[in-house]
């Protein structure tokens, strides 16, 4: 099992990003969060199988069809306490 933290900047917010994410984590069986970031980012938690998880990271690289990607940032995080995927308020 993998878990990672990412970040996500471009035009992200304001494109259906975050709903687009709930259902791409879901249909890969990922359990985590996602929410909107003050600073106009994205961020998300994504926590299951290794390859699961690589494939939502090349997803997130490209996005839902009006977003655009300019950067992902992601490092290694602590296992969320949840047993499904979420979206989040905006912190």
């Amino acid at each position: 099992m993998m878990t990672v933290r990412i970040i996500v900047s471009g035009r992200v917010q304001g494109v259906g990003y975050r709903q687009w994410t709930l259902a791409e984590a879901r249909s890969l069986g990922l359990v985590g969060h996602v929410f909107n970031r003050i600073d106009g980012d994205v961020e998300a938690v994504f926590h299951g199988v290794e390859s699961a998880v690589g494939t939502m990271l090349e997803r997130c690289r490209r996005g839902p069809f009006f977003a655009r990607v300019t950067n992902v940032a992601e490092r290694p995080a602590e296992v969320p306490p949840s047993d499904g995927f979420s979206i989040e308020l905006t912190r």
